[in-house]
């Protein structure tokens, strides 16, 4: 592949880069090292298949990626993942996101999996810690995690150090460029400014646009009428799309967003249509979002309509996977044993 080619597949539908340069010079010699954090925190919910769809891109580009399942992290924000369950939430998003690769044909064997604490405790990177909270001022901590981790009246000093940590996981990942949505933008330019204080080279950063859920805010795994999340039976499915806000010829809202950002695309690399059907029983296939979203502009498509065909979409999406949690019953139930 062309060095262009690998730029713009790299690139493309990212809302911003900080390093694009760096970027260019390093996929000009050899293939660019990436990562991706998530915190094993609440169960993942349909809005994660926009940054695997990214990673889908990154393995395409020949890059090198590594998934960070950051079990530290999700004990850090606010307790969201209670100490004793650690572990067991890490195989739920294990197993979830292996899945959810798999149904976008992305080749596994590329992509290599770490957990946090399995580098996180270590007397070297606890040693890097230490320097760091020398360097940082409370107010700078502070601001950096302020769109990601859970904000409470009375602060947490564990909530300061999150952003500290994911600054070194750069480091100690040994990656060229962290990716991560635009809420972690706060994050990244602390790292622009605090890594070179550790003799640390500056990475690259990548960002995803955020998607609005359901309600039309950030979806979010605590708010459970913004999400639909992979165990949901299509009954609850078509319930939560039906409540959605979607009004005649006003393409504005969260189900556009779900739409664009994630059912076409996953659609597309099945190759199947968005099959939209109105009143008089006409049938409308639709491969590109624009054009659907032209049509929906000029009244072509009655929001109802879409409703139906959206759950029909995200019921064919979610279904492989709920099947696979199904099966692995054992798994869920031991990394969410209070949810019935």
């Amino acid at each position: 592949m062309k060095v262009e080619d690998k730029l713009e597949l790299i690139t493309s539908n990212l809302e911003e880069v900080i390093g694009l340069e760096d970027l260019k010079e390093i996929i000009e010699k050899r293939p660019l090292k990436v990562y991706w954090g998530t915190a094993t925190t609440g169960k993942p919910h349909i809005a994660y298949i926009l940054p695997l769809l990214k990673i889908r891109d990154f393995v395409n580009a020949g890059c090198e990626v590594t998934i960070l399942l950051a079990d530290i992290h999700a004990v850090l924000d606010n307790l969201k993942a209670p100490l004793e369950l650690i572990n067991q939430r890490v195989k739920y998003y294990e197993l979830l996101i292996k899945a959810l690769l798999t149904e976008l044909k992305v080749d596994l064997s590329k992509i290599k999996f770490v957990k946090g604490s399995s580098y996180q405790t270590s007397p070297e990177y606890t040693l890097e810690l230490y320097k760091l909270t020398t360097l940082v001022t409370e107010h700078d901590s502070k601001k950096a995690g302020s769109e990601v981790v859970k904000q409470v009246k009375h602060i947490k000093l564990s909530s300061m150090i999150y952003p500290l940590m994911q600054c070194l996981d750069e480091h100690f990942l040994g990656c060229d460029a962290q990716f991560g949505g635009t809420d972690q933008r706060k994050i990244f330019t602390f790292s622009q400014k605090y890594l070179p204080m550790l003799n640390f080279k500056k990475r690259i950063h990548l960002m995803n646009p955020m998607i609005e859920g359901l309600t039309n805010q950030k979806m979010s795994s605590s708010d459970f009428f913004s999400k639909i999340e992979f165990t949901e039976k299509k009954e609850e499915i078509v319930k939560k799309v039906k409540k959605c806000f979607c009004e005649e010829k006003n393409v504005k809202g969260g189900l556009f967003q779900i739409i664009k950002y994630v059912v076409m695309p996953v659609l597309e690399i099945k190759k199947i249509p968005l099959l939209v059907k109105d009143l008089e029983k006409n049938e409308y296939n639709f491969f590109n979002f624009y054009e659907l979203q032209t049509d929906f502009l000029n009244g072509k498509i009655h929001p109802s309509d879409l409703k139906t065909a959206v759950s029909e979409a995200l019921e064919l999406i979610v279904s492989p996977i709920r099947n696979i949690l199904e099966n692995n019953l054992e798994i869920v139930k031991e990394a969410y044993p209070s949810e019935k």
